[in-house]
């Protein structure tokens, strides 16, 4: 893949009352990514890859990293329906909706919801349906732990600075907001997933530990015409450990995807 650099920044945007910050860089067709239970501190090299063709934009999202915290957020829906605003704030059409984890679970709510000006769904190791295989409990171990079980190789994960170490309790009492019971899913999207009609690509680590990659089958059972991309020798964040495979695939699926 081509090297370059892209310009991107971080800048805060009002939305719905609320505060949220934004990482964005490139230009093309616009792609929201939304992050799992942490959000990004700076501008990653997957971020850089996916650039060199699309508008990149990645929020934290509200109560999350350095957005603040509205008093009205309880539930995933409550972020599916946010993210129609900033879709709307934005002024963005014909947008491929990204998701790891936490944010592929309101990829899902979102899109079942209203998925107008929406072009395609990327879910990366997502969250929203019950495991069919046990996978490390998150909300039971400690951030290093978590952290060691996220990736195949630790060795990858990015530096913490001391202002992500700062934002991690931030980040993990508002997960456990919205995902702690039950854990990670909710009982009633997999009643509803068959009604979605975006093109799919459900993208997952072979080596995950925390959603074990028999889950990449499941979502792509539920979703019409869903594709899978099992990127091997990667963990929780495939797109983390092997940035340039992960765009690489999400590229050649858009690119196959007519606007």
């Amino acid at each position: 893949m081509t090297t370059a650099t892209i310009t991107a920044g971080r800048s805060m945007h009002d939305v719905e009352g609320v505060q949220v910050s934004i990482l964005r860089g490139g230009s093309g067709t616009p792609l929201l990514f939304l992050h799992g239970s942490d959000a990004f501190g700076d501008w990653q090299p997957f971020m850089e890859a996916l650039a060199l063709k699309h508008d990149v934009i990645v929020p934290d999202h509200p109560g999350f990293g350095r957005s603040d915290t509205p008093a009205w957020l309880d539930t995933i829906g409550d972020l599916a329906h946010f993210y129609r605003s900033l879709i709307e704030t934005l002024g963005l059409h014909d947008v491929v909706l990204a998701g790891h984890g936490l944010g592929g679970w309101i990829a899902c709510e979102l899109a079942l919801r209203n998925p107008h000006d929406l072009r395609a769904l990327v879910l990366v190791d997502s969250a929203g349906l019950p495991l069919i295989v046990d996978g490390v409990d998150t909300f039971m171990c400690s951030p290093d732990e978590i952290r060691t079980a996220s990736y195949v190789d630790v060795a990858r994960a990015p530096d913490l600075d001391d202002v992500l170490r700062a934002q991690q309790a931030k980040n993990a009492l508002m997960t456990a907001r919205v995902a702690w019971r039950p854990r990670f899913y909710d009982p009633q999207l997999a009643k509803w997933l068959h009604r979605l009609q975006l093109p799919t690509l459900v993208v997952w680590g072979a080596g995950d530990a925390i959603f074990p990659p028999a889950q990449a089958e499941v979502f792509a059972a539920a979703i019409p015409g869903a594709r899978t991309l099992l990127i091997p020798n990667t963990g929780h964040l495939p797109h983390v450990e092997a940035p340039q495979a992960f765009a690489a695939g999400v590229g050649a699926f858009i690119d196959g995807v007519r606007s």
